[in-house]
């Protein structure tokens, strides 16, 4: 049944909403590490109750990743797609449902830097922390009424939504000519549907959020054409100034590299000891299993980082958005065949509930699965834009 959402919101609970003092970089790497030690901690709970602890959420806000890509004048970070990458990979080795929701919620703050700027300031009235939510899939309706929208939808598969300030949701506008919009939804304005019972990254809450018969003022709306498009106004960093699909599979692989990584701790630590002879060193193909999949995690995250790079720069070509549609699906199967060439070695003991390296398995398989990580149709969109240039 849907419940109404009348729980204090996550950014009234965090001690720095409102404070508007940016961290630094080196901060900022500081702070992922403690989130992945906080989220670690409370792995198990997060698996058990399907949403992560209000303790998870409040250090996710504290290390930034809300204000990542908050503009400035609004008292975020204006961030890089490189950091955020690696801050979310970091998260990962902890918690890879943590890392989920501290990847969307990064993303999520960048693309309400696409509504009017008095949109912003409502979103943003209570300092950059807000946590966004969003369902891009138009399943919306909407209307036009007055000087605003009348919307109503259900939009399931929504992560964090039960500690989110604010939610986007995606709708189609009434007439002629049908447009996809998302509309920005204070909390109050929605019910959500426990329906999340995933068999990984359990602890992302991902549940389904309603939405009837609300009026949403047009200062709290855009187009997803300008977010595809990667026009923003009042654009004043790169990365609001590029496409959604040159840096949308960052947001989803991000947190599929930071299993891999989990899982090879897990596996030295674990398995690493009974394959290990008298000398100290590995047997053979114990050796083979452990180098083929650092080096497959290696790649990943060198594939990452590469496609962050380029879209740091603000300036993409349409090759180059292909590419990162590419090499972002290429990293989540580098990474996952790295998890799964190491959950296959690893025996018995790892098909064990009390085992990390099963909860890892699953939840990178579940974050792969992903319908933006799909190589063939990303192979597809990439041949055609490198034969054809469109």
């Amino acid at each position: 049944m849907p419940t109404q959402q009348t729980s204090p919101p996550a950014s009234s609970r965090t001690s720095r909403q409102g404070s508007f003092q940016r961290a630094s970089r080196t901060d900022s790497v500081i702070a992922s590490a403690g989130l992945a030690k906080t989220a670690a901690e409370h792995a198990t709970a997060a698996e058990r109750d399907r949403r992560l602890a209000p303790e998870v959420v409040r250090t996710m806000l504290d290390a930034g990743f809300a204000r990542h890509f908050v503009p400035r004048r609004h008292g975020g970070d204006a961030g890089t797609f490189e950091a955020v990458v690696r801050a979310v990979a970091t998260v990962g080795e902890g918690c890879t449902s943590a890392a989920w929701a501290a990847s969307l919620t990064a993303s999520l703050g960048r693309m309400a830097a696409y509504l009017p700027e008095a949109g912003q300031r409502r979103v943003w009235a209570d300092g950059p922390d807000a946590l966004i939510v969003g369902a891009l899939m138009p399943l919306g309706r909407a209307r036009r009424e007055g000087n605003g929208w009348r919307i109503s939808g259900t939009w399931p598969y929504v992560s964090v939504v039960d500690h989110a300030d604010w939610a986007l949701v995606c709708a189609m506008t009434a007439g002629e000519r049908p447009v996809a919009r998302f509309f920005a939804v204070p909390r109050g304005s929605w019910c959500t549907e426990d329906t999340w019972s995933s068999v990984g990254m359990r602890g992302t809450g991902s549940n389904t959020l309603h939405v009837e018969d609300v009026l949403v003022a047009d200062e709290l709306t855009f187009t997803r054409e300008a977010i595809a498009a990667g026009v923003a106004g009042n654009a004043e960093a790169p990365c609001h100034r590029v496409p959604l699909k040159a840096v949308n599979g960052l947001c989803f692989a991000a947190p599929v590299l930071g299993a891999a990584r989990a899982a090879l701790a897990a596996w030295r630590e674990g398995t690493a000891p009974r394959h290990t002879s008298v000398s100290g060193g590995l047997d053979s193909s114990a050796a083979e299993v452990l180098g083929r999949a650092a080096g497959e995690t290696d790649l990943a995250a060198l594939l990452l980082e590469s496609t962050a790079r380029v879209a740091d720069t603000g300036r993409v070509t349409d090759l180059e958005v292909a590419r990162s549609g590419r090499d972002c699906a290429l990293a989540a199967e580098l990474a996952t065949a790295a998890v799964d060439r190491l959950f296959a070695s690893a025996g018995t003991r790892a098909h064990q509930e009390a085992s990390p390296l099963q909860r890892h398995w699953r939840d990178a398989h579940s974050a792969a699965g992903h319908v933006v990580l799909g190589f063939a149709p990303a192979a597809e969109a990439y041949a055609r834009v490198l034969q054809h240039g469109t």
